[in-house]
């Protein structure tokens, strides 16, 4: 007797099949048992299983609830005026220069009670679950010492509390430089890899270490340093690369086998080889990219050729990409980067599962898994890349129940 059977639909299990890379299966049917999936195939292949509560669903799309597995979801305030001052003309990096991009919401994040910042992220939090996410990575990265971004773990993880939500804690230990830290940059990097790392290990507060490397932010020679203190530390590590420009990121992460690396619109066929190699996920950001008004994309064809895996996220932030809709990053991701609607589902299904390191738990609808589903009124699967504002699903499957 399994808790639930849900019946009369077709299901994207994102686990492959011969001939069926989606693995898709029509007139289906899903057996969940203490918040997993306990089968799922042809409806005719669990007819003769009994569960205490039958769902059908009229011949709707279930697929694993969306992940979005790049967010900076937990900060202060908004940076609405950056957005006009874009609009005039200014660059990212002139913004910055001027006091404005992250050091402003260091500020307003600092100034900001901790009841406030719940406050406000939850509203973020509750966005992107209605949009269809039920897993979604929160980095911290708006505190720029220890304390601060030890702070923002806490807060992020007190978020997912009491919420139909799983939340993937990433610590983005090396953001940007504070300006009072403009001539001591060997010594801030040192109080990041000496003090806050190792505090962020013992209190289990984060499962991965990222950083920022670009001309504006951390050079590669810092970030190895923050590497190689994240392995000591048993701690992952995921990474801001090619974003602005070519620094080598890429390739940097692959070597310390990173779960993934995110934007790389200026990667080149080096940097694609290493992914490929290392296994890490190339995580795409079409909200930047078009909020920043950026003309170099992401090289798709490139990481097709090395079979390089894609993911699609928000980037939800106060600067560069105010997204809260999911399934419009899916669109964006189509429209703006050639990804196929089928690529982009993966990249906020199995592939954001993979740069999460959660795949074994997530991502796909299959025996073991976790029941966490979204129900969609749509006719087929390539509806969730097409449609410009599409709403989220009709129905959130949490851990087998409805949310």
């Amino acid at each position: 007797m399994w808790d639930r059977l849900l019946v009369d639909c077709n299901v994207a299990t994102f686990e492959e099949r011969p001939g069926n890379p989606l693995g898709l299966i029509e007139n289906a049917a899903i057996g969940i048992a203490d918040g997993k999936v306990v089968r799922v195939g042809k409806r005719t292949e669990l007819a003769g299983f009994r569960a205490k509560q039958v769902d059908a669903f009229g011949g709707a799309w279930v697929t694993p609830g969306l992940i979005d597995c790049h967010t900076h979801l937990v900060f202060g305030g908004t940076r609405a005026d950056e957005h006009a001052m874009r609009r005039a003309g200014a660059s990212y990096e002139e913004i910055a220069k001027t006091g404005g991009g992250i050091a402003s919401t260091v500020k307003q994040t600092a100034a900001a009670s901790d009841e406030a910042l719940l406050e406000q992220s939850r509203r973020r939090l509750h966005a992107l679950m209605a949009g269809g996410c039920t897993t979604i990575e929160i980095k911290s990265g708006y505190g720029l010492d220890p304390d601060s971004e030890l702070r923002l773990l806490k807060i992020a993880a007190e978020l997912g509390k009491n919420e139909p939500v799983r939340i993937a804690p990433t610590l983005l230990a090396l953001h940007a430089l504070p300006a009072d830290q403009r001539d001591r940059r060997a010594h801030y990097v040192g109080e990041i890899v000496d003090k806050l790392i190792p505090a962020a290990a013992k209190q289990g507060l984060a499962t991965s270490v990222d950083a920022f490397c670009d001309t504006i932010a951390f050079t590669p020679e810092e970030v190895e340093r923050l590497f190689k203190a994240a392995a000591h530390h048993g701690l992952r590590v995921r990474l801001h690369a090619e974003q602005l420009s070519n620094q080598h990121g890429a390739a940097l992460a692959a070597q310390y086998r990173a779960l993934s690396a995110d934007h790389l619109e200026h990667l080149d066929e080096a940097g694609a080889k290493a992914l490929a190699a290392a296994g890490t996920v190339a995580v795409l950001l079409p909200g930047a990219f078009y909020a920043l008004q950026e003309e170099k994309k992401p090289p798709v064809a490139l990481l097709r050729r090395h079979k390089v895996p894609m993911a699609v996220a928000t980037d939800c932030n106060p600067g560069t990409s105010p997204m809260l809709s999911p399934t419009l990053a899916m669109n964006m991701a189509c429209t703006f980067f050639g990804l196929t609607p089928e690529e982009a589902l993966a990249g906020m299904t199995i592939n954001a599962a993979r740069a999460l390191g959660l795949a074994y738990a997530v991502g796909s609808v299959a025996a073991g898994k976790q029941a966490d589903l979204a129900v969609w009124r749509i006719e087929s699967i390539a509806e969730l890349g097409y449609w410009v504002g599409l709403p989220g699903p009709e129905r959130r499957i949490f851990g087998g129940i409805d949310n």
